[in-house]
């Protein structure tokens, strides 16, 4: 029984609406297909069997290396060339099949084009009856690349749609040293996941950036169920300072100064955030770079211009970076850590539920607490850790 047992599937992890979401692509791209074949006077079948299997991959599972556009084109033009091939030179059907399906995978693995449904377009094209084999190679063309081509096309514009970055793209590397980013320089490394996959010597129908996403993921729940549940909130410094996008520069950076801070939060008349400035935007502004008379270039960019047509920065506002990043109150300090070690934020401004400023956290808020969970070695989720740091650093 044990053994019988293995041929039960285990519960896929997907919810209705990512289910609804594939099927719903699937209906649309191969529908679209149809329609435009049959708009242009395509002669052959307008749709071959197999594009019902590229779009399972392409609107199920778009992540899928074997779900990329070259992998679509590519692996069915491949099997299909391959396949026309086959059937011109070997006589019997029954061989020239296999051989098709089998020539098309050799090929497929070189070529980086690997794609299951492509071994069925091998087969079809030897075993589609006279109609495909009068043809011939113009099957390659119509309806075998432009069937793939027009369902790449709609599954680019369906999954970019509804949130589903397609063409999956590696991720950038990030960091311009020659070191790993901070995160990165403990646990497991890349290198380390391309040895066990070099080693494991099959394929998965998981790409390596997903297959560390998801491992980092994990490693991230791991953490916050080791170290319990703190909060931005248990963190943060609440008695924050703060400007408005119209305080002027000078005002701003006297603040910095007489209270010895390193950001300000810049935020509206309901006291929601659109923006953080800091001292090193400061320096960015004043171009500081240059060496030549610091003091002076400096001094200039806290006075007011006398010009009124003047381009020099005046407010805040004009000086803060855009997109500022925002953290809830009730956001997990371990989720805090990528975006400091990694992204390089220095202070990060925490909102409430309205979406009103409450406090800041700086990297040194961040340490301590994490210093301090670790050194009290404490495990019980949902253990509060006290505010022991300023937000000076």
């Amino acid at each position: 029984m044990a053994w019988l047992g293995g041929f039960v599937p285990a519960p896929m992890a997907t919810g209705y609406l990512e289910r609804s979401r594939g099927a719903a692509g699937a209906l649309i791209g191969l529908l679209l297909t149809g329609l435009t074949c049959k708009l242009a006077g395509i002669h052959a079948p307008l749709l071959i069997p197999p594009m019902g299997a590229s779009a399972v991959l392409l609107f199920a599972v778009p992540a899928s290396p074997l779900a990329q556009p070259w992998a679509v084109v590519g692996g069915n033009t491949l099997a299909a060339l391959i396949g026309v091939t086959c059937a011109r030179l070997i006589p019997d059907p029954m061989l020239a099949a296999p051989v098709a399906a089998a020539l098309a995978i050799t090929a497929m693995f070189p070529l980086r084009c690997l794609h299951p449904p492509a071994g069925a377009v091998a087969l079809t094209t030897v075993l589609g009856g006279p109609a495909v084999a009068a043809a011939g190679y113009q099957f390659v063309l119509t309806p075998v690349a432009l069937n793939s081509a027009l369902m790449l096309l709609s599954a680019i514009a369906f999954n970019n749609a509804t949130r589903h970055p397609y063409p999956h793209r590696a991720k950038p590397p990030g960091h311009r040293t020659a070191d790993r980013k901070p995160t990165e320089r403990l646990g497991i490394h890349r290198e380390d996941l391309d040895q066990v996959l070099l080693e494991y010597d099959q394929v998965l129908d998981i790409s390596r950036d997903e297959l560390e996403n998801l491992y980092q993921q994990a490693e991230l729940r791991a953490y916050r169920r080791r170290f319990g549940e703190v909060l931005c909130a248990d963190i943060m410094s609440r008695d924050v300072l703060a400007v408005q996008y119209a305080t002027p520069l000078h005002e701003a950076w006297h603040l910095l100064r007489r209270h010895d801070i390193r950001a300000l939060p810049v935020i509206d008349k309901a006291r929601r955030v659109v923006g953080l400035v800091s001292d090193t935007d400061f320096m960015a502004s004043a171009e500081l770079d240059h060496f030549d008379g610091i003091a002076a270039r400096f001094r200039r960019l806290l006075q007011r211009p006398r010009d009124m047509f003047a381009s020099q920065p005046e407010a805040v506002g004009q000086i803060m970076p855009r997109g500022t990043r925002t953290v809830a109150e009730t956001m997990p300090i371990a989720e805090l850590v990528p975006l400091m070690a990694d992204a390089g934020l220095r202070h990060v401004a925490v909102v409430n539920a309205e979406r009103r400023l409450s406090g800041i956290i700086s990297q040194a808020d961040l340490v301590a607490a994490l210093y301090r969970g670790a050194a009290s070695g404490r495990n019980v989720p949902g253990t509060k850790l006290a505010s022991g740091a300023s937000s000076s650093e």
